[in-house]
């Protein structure tokens, strides 16, 4: 053999290898996904990108429609800023980054940030460079913490923040109810012990009243003493345009709203309030969003009084809803109590994590790949 026979076959294989991973590399692209350009097809891809990821984060879920993925994409209230992009593989998307942040005088360090990579996609890297765009954004805006949750069920989520050296700030609960199961009699019981007689209950259906708009936004208040375990957050300060953008946003995705409150008879103030979201999309699936009642109004039964007459009124004019879904901190003890008691059960578990800008600066400029 000549000493080019042992070299040109591995030249050839080391430029035959580079070329397929120019190749490789071309067949991908990560680009900007705007809702209020994006095409049909491009909502198409979206759709069947995000029913593959809800098929393996709530695999019980029947998938979305693509009418529903479109409407909530584009109706991101005004005052949240969402930058997305998505990684396409020929006509199909197979990874996506999301940066979210408030336009708000509180929580101004702040950036949610969301990453979504199919199974077979994982490993290759695809997270590290949506990390880098997401980072773009948080420097942009002088965000200096980053937070995400992730689902126990899905352990890459996990391995990838602890690879960041993000640190855990709550681990939550969905807990469910069926209604099948709930207990009638105990909602009976929880609004015949009711003190009916310093208390009354009142309901809004839809938009707030706009009488009792500033009431509202110290009403929600209430929410500011929920436990925040070791999360970085601020309290939360809501103004009326603020409330009613959100209320734009639920009208746009066809969502509506029930709340149901309970007012102190003396004062006329407005003790605490609890709140419930259906939409024709989900027919069958009810979601629990707040419920709080301030400080000096506990010990009276005010929370349980709430719960059993909202849940009342869905049996009777919601007999299509087959289940109720709410999120609870592990930490939330009381509310815990409240919500086992009704027959609510704990479905996923969730870690919400937190990691400064600097660390993830760091980790993009020492990691390989």
């Amino acid at each position: 053999m000549t000493p080019s026979s042992h070299v040109r076959p591995r030249s050839a294989s080391l430029l035959s290898q580079y070329l397929l991973g120019r190749s490789i590399m071309k067949a991908f692209e990560i680009k900007a996904f705007d809702p209020q350009v994006a095409s049909q097809a491009e909502f198409e891809a979206y759709n069947d990108f995000a029913n593959r990821i809800q098929a393996e984060e709530w695999p019980e879920d029947p998938p979305s429609q693509l009418e529903e993925t479109i409407r909530e994409l584009r109706a991101t209230p005004p005052f949240v800023v969402r930058q997305r992009w998505v990684v396409w593989h020929d006509n199909e998307i197979v990874a996506q980054g999301i940066a979210t942040f408030r336009r708000t005088e509180d929580n101004q360090h702040l950036l949610w940030f969301d990453i979504a990579v199919l199974p077979e996609m994982r490993r290759q890297g695809w997270a590290k460079r949506l990390l880098k765009l997401i980072a773009d954004v948080a420097q942009q805006e002088k965000r200096r913490l980053l937070m995400t949750s992730t689902d126990s069920a899905i352990p890459a989520g996990e391995a990838f923040m602890r690879r960041l050296g993000a640190r855990p700030g709550q681990v939550s609960l969905t807990n469910q109810l069926n209604l099948a199961e709930l207990d009638r009699e105990l909602l009976r019981r929880w609004q015949e012990r009711a003190p009916k007689d310093e208390f009354e209950l009142g309901l809004w259906e839809g938009p707030y009243p706009e009488e009792e708009l500033d009431a509202i936004v110290k009403l929600r208040e209430v929410m500011n003493t929920e436990p925040r375990d070791n999360l970085e957050i601020e309290d939360v300060h809501w103004t009326r345009e603020q409330l009613r953008q959100i209320e734009a946003s639920l009208a746009e995705q066809k969502t509506e709203r029930w709340t149901m409150y309970v007012r102190e008879k003396k004062t006329g103030n407005l003790a605490g309030y609890t709140e419930v979201f259906w939409s024709p999309f989900e027919p069958e699936t009810l979601y629990q969003g707040d419920t709080g009642v301030f400080p000096e109004y506990r010990g009276h039964g005010l929370g349980k009084w709430l719960k059993a007459a909202m849940l009342e009124k869905v049996l009777r004019d919601r007999p299509q809803v087959k289940r109720v879904r709410t999120g609870n901190a592990t930490s939330n003890a009381s509310m815990l109590k409240i919500n086992y008691e009704l027959g609510f059960r704990p479905y996923k578990q969730w870690t919400t994590w937190q990691v400064e800008l600097e660390k993830v600066l760091e980790y993009l400029r020492s990691s390989p790949g």
